[in-house]
């Protein structure tokens, strides 16, 4: 184990498998949702705490961690006045991250979201969380990556990661970069399944989408 981290809305687990592959452990990890929990499971073993604006939940998390990571909702916030900064994120799911890291002060905090994050609400969602994330201490690095571009896979996803050094604790935080780019040399048949599969895996002829899937296939 070369460090550890928690898992924050965590979904499915995409998170924690990039950072278990990096020899890193996961020692808390929270989900709302019924069915992604359930996933969760069947991938790692463990189901998620639930609703992380609950104090009951965040008391559960580990005094210690190295990293803070989580794909969270974007929401906007109210604007009251011209500082945007903490105060504004209350009432967000944005405002438990900050909550969170506040408290326990980890080294790294890491997130994703929709490309569309930086111009969402004008901008000023995006402009709290960077000016809330430096209010607390931390140093903001972001940039918007496409796992066509860096992770080698065939699909056109734009996502913005934002990396945010604990400034105390990582001095050296400016020699941080984003990954290059790297060539594209799978293609979808790479992905495709090629025996048989289950038959409760398709829409049935009498589904209410198969018309237009049919119609749809049909066409092209």
């Amino acid at each position: 184990m070369k460090f550890k981290f928690i898992d924050l809305f965590a979904g499915v687990g995409g998170f924690r498998m990039a950072l278990q592959n990096l020899d890193g452990r996961c020692v808390f990890s929270s989900e709302w949702n019924q069915h992604a929990k359930e996933t969760y499971f069947q991938n790692y073993g463990e189901y998620p705490e639930g609703d992380i604006t609950l104090n009951e939940t965040k008391a559960k998390i580990p005094e210690q961690f190295d990293i803070l990571c989580g794909g969270f909702p974007c929401q906007a916030f109210s604007i009251a006045g011209n500082q945007k900064g903490f105060n504004e994120t209350r009432g967000t799911l944005f405002f438990d991250i900050v909550d969170i890291a506040k408290k326990h002060q980890p080294r790294v905090i890491f997130l994703e979201n929709v490309k569309n994050l930086v111009s969402h609400d004008k901008g000023n969602t995006f402009e709290v969380i960077k000016n809330t994330l430096k209010e607390i201490g931390y140093a903001v690095y972001f940039q918007v990556l496409n796992s066509m571009t860096h992770a080698n896979v065939p699909q056109n996803r734009e996502r913005i990661f934002i990396v945010a050094f604990n400034e105390a604790l990582v001095p050296n935080h400016a020699e941080f970069q984003f990954p290059e780019a790297i060539p594209l040399t799978k293609t979808i048949h790479d992905f495709l399944e090629t025996e048989q599969v289950d038959q409760k895996y398709y829409y049935q002829p009498d589904h209410k989408y198969y018309p237009a899937l049919d119609a749809a296939i049909q066409s092209t």
